[in-house]
């Protein structure tokens, strides 16, 4: 399944290379992030997924468009399919003593990964379960695989049922594996993985190029009864022939040999590419001791990197007195560029977060380059000019449509941004600023919120005890219970987690029937937790794999944050910005579980198109700056005063502050990816840094430093699912504002046809999954095909566009 984000998707998913190849695999992984939202584990979220070995994109994933980290949606995986038979029943085979096998299969019997769940054992699963837990797996699957291809005929129960069963459960399993190297990583863990890594792989490209499979579905697709079968079953069909196509079906002896291997090393160099982020990441750490060093951060960026000290060793740290750690994590790193008086300071933490994974042991070029070499030579090999086109066959858009939006979009921000840079030297020579006539990157944040606080009277840091996530949380299922007459309840310790600020809850319809799960992960820990934010598919819904019979099972989602904790007895304070974030993961989420679908394999953000997964949780971002649903979570933590209505009409006023320059940030990834994967010669006279410093002097009014490197952090196309599909966000995001602009037609203030337009977005966007084409589900909600008008007025570029 190949998938774009859910969430956090906030997609992840997602996520997310090899899992383009997989045919079946593709389907299943497809955000969003969500997050996402492939057939790889890699997630999407939202999920739309990546390649061929279950990868998360990040949904999911970055999900958030405004975050100067590259966080992201990582793509989802299914999880462990509870319909196949426990392992302990099977007894290993082998020449060992009676004694030895006996203790074999008393492991293999005690082993998490291999029981019969209704939700996964991550409080109890750890390196050790690996390598025994998915030899065991795939064992047993290679002979259900076997079963299969000696027995398929051209019908649902004799293909796609067993079909989905095998792949269900190897990405269900891998999934968790890969969750909790995401988010509880270790050396043991990654070692494990590392291991085992190349045998899953090697089943997955034995399946997406099984013959026998892919004949029995052009044969049901050349059938007397193609016409009976359902949309879903249609598109199952077509998505499963395309995808084994991709997955090199069509390819002989040594062809498929040379296709195989660069499928398990694009894995491989992945892997290690975010890995190498990871630890470049965690590796820095600026300690301060002087009081004068930090003038101007808020307390709660002290109490992190106070708390971060004491987590280094520093048992004594204060957030008053220090000392105070700061790293390359996301709040940590915000805190700094955006209210640091100190430029140095400023100077430092930016150039190395700009410079991550570029040297050393954790040097991530040489790894871009063999990625961009083998993307190309698979590329060739399936008959396309370039990866871009191979990444192109699974989404809505082509190349050109992609270029064409792209071009449309960069022109239409780029005068905005000239003036955005304007009013910024202007207003640093009114404050007599010593740098004023010479911006540089690490003062663009900084003198950014300082104007944003003279022009709205807003700070950031001032708003956060108005935004305790407790209260956000509430409101945000408020929010979905009006639009989509859903209830949401904890339910924790009805499933195991994998850190105690893990929740759990469970998702009602009108009835209140339970319908879906999920979990939502959301503070930071940087020792052990991937940076950004993204929403990862747990359990799929399907009929094929029901508990009982009858009822089809309920899909379960996690959604990943990166804010920061609570500090001593107060809660988790937000920022608006990750306020925004939670509701793009939900979104991701809302459309994993609110889906209709019983077809497992296009249920949810599985086999919706990369480029259209980011749809929901972009929508739901919009609900941000809905009066009435910012109200009801603006409310003081400590005194619960609802937030000021002057201070609301401020914060509506700056949603347009500076998106000309936001826009053509986000315009310059999604270029310089396309331009990396379709004219870029690896290896030729041009480096990969060459096509970003070209790219950049047409989408950045400051040209990055001669030394940025931020392509070796940049995890969504070298890590995630996002490769040759970056521009996803913004496609996504002339989708998203569209559908929300339908409720503004009706009218935001009118209740029963809020209501009314929430059903309709719900059985069409969100029910209808990956069974029916993206654009004729958006169609169907919205009466007509998208524009991209509400997404440039929302941003306030209309007038510019037009002129």
């Amino acid at each position: 399944m190949k998938h774009a984000p859910p969430l956090a998707l906030g997609l992840q998913i997602p996520k997310r290379a090899l899992l383009a190849s997989l045919l079946i695999l593709n389907m299943l992984m497809a955000t969003r992030v969500i997050l996402s939202r492939s057939v790889s584990p890699l997630l999407l979220k939202r999920a739309p997924y990546p390649h061929f070995t279950p990868k998360r994109l990040p949904k999911s994933h970055p999900c958030p468009l405004w975050s100067s980290s590259f966080s992201f949606c990582l793509t989802l995986l299914p999880k462990p399919t509870p319909t196949s038979p426990p392992f302990n029943s099977r007894r290993p085979r082998s020449s060992l003593s009676m004694a030895a096998s006996a203790a074999v299969d008393e492991s293999l019997s005690s082993n998490p990964l291999l029981r019969d769940f209704d939700f996964p054992p991550f409080d109890v699963v750890d390196a050790s379960h690996v390598r025994p837990g998915i030899r065991a797996l795939l064992k047993k699957l290679e002979s259900d695989l076997e079963e299969l291809e000696r027995t398929v005929e051209p019908n649902w129960p004799k293909l796609v049922v067993p079909l989905e069963k095998i792949v269900d459960r190897l990405t269900v399993v891998w999934g968790v594996v890969n969750h909790l190297k995401a988010v509880k990583d270790s050396s043991e863990l990654r070692a494990a993985i590392e291991e085992v890594q190349p045998e899953k792989v090697k089943f997955y490209l034995r399946l997406g190029q099984s013959k026998p499979i892919y004949n029995a579905f052009k044969a049901i697709q050349d059938s007397p009864d193609w016409k009976t079968l359902s949309d879903a079953q249609k598109r199952i069909v077509e998505n499963q022939i395309k995808e084994a196509v991709l997955s090199g079906v069509a390819l002989e002896d040594d062809k498929r040999e040379a296709f195989n291997k660069i499928e398990q090393e694009l894995e491989r160099l992945s892997q290690k590419f975010g890995e190498n982020v990871l630890d470049a990441t965690k590796k820095f750490e600026k300690l301060i001791t002087d009081k004068k060093e930090i003038d101007g951060l808020p307390a709660t960026a002290l109490g992190l990197a106070a708390q971060t000290a004491v987590s280094k060793g520093h048992e004594n740290a204060t957030a008053e007195n220090g000392p105070w750690v700061f790293t390359l994590d996301g709040p940590s790193f915000l805190s700094v560029m955006q209210h640091a008086r100190n430029r140095s300071l400023r100077e430092e933490i930016y150039r190395a977060y700009v410079t991550r994974a570029s040297s050393g042991e954790l040097d991530n070029t040489a790894i871009i380059d063999s990625i961009l070499k083998l993307r190309l030579e698979k590329a060739k090999l399936l008959n396309y000019n370039n990866y871009a086109e191979v990444s192109m066959a699974t989404k809505m858009a082509t190349v050109e449509k992609a270029e064409e939006l792209l071009e449309k979009l960069r022109s239409a921000s780029w005068k905005a941004g000239v003036q955005d840079m304007e009013d910024l030297k202007n207003f640093c020579k009114s404050q007599d600023a010593p740098e004023a006539d010479d911006l540089n990157h690490w003062d663009i944040s900084f003198w950014s919120e300082r104007l944003r606080e003279s022009k709205f009277d807003i700070n950031e840091e001032e708003l956060r005890p108005y935004f305790s996530l407790p209260k956000v949380m509430d409101g945000l299922f408020s929010l979905a219970n009006k639009i989509f007459g859903i209830d949401i309840e904890p339910a924790d310790g009805l499933a195991p987690v994998w850190n105690n600020d893990v929740r759990f809850y469970r998702v009602k319809d009108s009835f209140g029937d339970p319908i879906a799960y999920f979990y939502f992960d959301p503070y930071t820990r940087p020792s052990e937790k991937r940076g950004g934010a993204w929403m990862d598919e747990v359990l799929a819904r399907s009929s094929v794999l029901s508990r009982d019979g009858t009822s089809p099972r309920l899909p379960v989602a996690h959604m990943v944050c990166n804010q920061s904790p609570p500090v001593g007895d107060k809660p988790s304070l937000m920022t608006f910005r990750e306020v925004e974030t939670v509701f793009h993961e939900f979104g991701h989420a809302l459309q994993h579980m609110l889906t209709k679908q019983d077809e497992g394999l296009v249920a949810g953000i599985r086999g919706v198109e990369w480029d259209a997964v980011e749809l929901p949780s972009q929508f739901m971002e919009n609900w941000c700056y809905h009066r009435d649903t910012l109200m009801s979570i603006a409310k003081h933590y400590e005194t619960a005063e609802t937030l000021p209505e002057e201070v609301f009409l401020k914060l509506l006023a700056a949603r347009t502050f500076r998106a000309g320059s936001l826009s053509l940030r986000q315009i310059r990834f999604a270029i310089v990816d396309l331009k990396l994967h379709t004219d870029y010669i690896p290896g030729g006279s041009e480096s990969i840094y060459d096509v970003d410093q070209r790219v950049s002097e047409k989408t950045q009014v400051i040209p990055p430093l001669p030394e940025d490197r931020f392509l070796c952090g940049f995890s969504h196309i070298f890590a995630g699912g996002y490769a040759a599909g970056y521009y996803s966000y913004k496609w996504a995001e002339v989708l998203s504002a569209d559908a929300f602009s339908a409720f503004e037609d009706a009218g935001l203030d009118n209740s029963k046809a809020v209501k009314e337009t929430g059903s309709k977005f719900r059985e069409t966007i969100l029910a209808l999954g990956g069974g029916k084409a993206p654009l004729d589900v958006f169609v169907e909600f919205r009466g007509r095909e998208p524009s991209p008008e509400p997404l440039l007025r929302h941003n306030g570029l209309l007038q510019v566009a037009t002129a």
